[in-house]
């Protein structure tokens, strides 16, 4: 069980660009990249990346295979668990530790996600930044793992999985850029998508 402190290779990220980038240079410079891998590159002081990056990879083509959003929304989970709980740094299991995915498919994912990840940066900053701290982190922690919850029965539905996936990439920012207004809009979209999907899934089997 790999419990990893410190501030990470890459040093402190500010944006989902940066965090992009890194992903790219990891997979550039590895053959195959670990969950430890990508701990030890960002860090494990601030939770923000580890819910940006499996949310992230969800949007990608890799997102499309069968089971890798539940496999993703399971990830996520872990760490909203330990958000919730107040613990000051992420702790990995040694099983999810040494996922691996190859170098270059993380490499090519992480491009493509370039340009939505720049768009965000350009739009989003410091807002209510009291919205970003205490109580309100737990909140957030909740909704995420309402979020994570929904994945898998919306996952048999054409990207449906990604609507809980983008908002808890923008919950990610707005904790990681202390975008307390960016914060609250995130939760009512995740929020909607969730009952959207899940309505649309019920529909559809009713009218089985």
């Amino acid at each position: 069980m790999g419990k990893h402190e410190g501030d990470g290779e890459l040093g402190e990220v500010h944006s989902v660009g940066e965090i992009v980038e890194g992903l790219e240079q990891i997979g550039e410079e590895k053959d195959c990249v670990s969950v430890g891998d990508v701990a030890d590159a960002f860090g494990t002081r601030t939770f923000a990346p580890f819910l940006i990056v499996p949310a992230l990879l969800e949007i990608t083509p890799l997102g499309a295979v069968p089971g890798v959003p539940s496999i993703l929304a399971a990830t996520i989970a872990l760490f909203a668990v330990q958000m919730l709980i107040g613990q000051d740094h992420i702790w990995i299991p040694e099983f999810l530790e040494k996922r691996r995915v190859s170098g270059s498919k993380l490499h090519d994912s992480a491009e493509k996600a370039e340009g939505v990840a720049n768009k965000m940066d350009g739009w989003f900053h410091k807002r209510l930044q009291p919205l970003t701290r205490g109580i309100f982190i737990k909140l957030a922690a909740l909704v995420i793992l309402a979020l994570c919850a929904a994945v898998p029965f919306l996952e048999v539905l054409p990207f449906a999985s990604s609507g809980p996936m983008l908002a808890i990439i923008f919950i990610g920012l707005a904790l990681l850029v202390r975008d307390g207004l960016l914060l609250v809009v995130s939760v009512l979209v995740g929020v909607a998508a969730v009952g959207f999907g899940l309505s649309q899934l019920l529909m559809g089997g009713g009218g089985g």
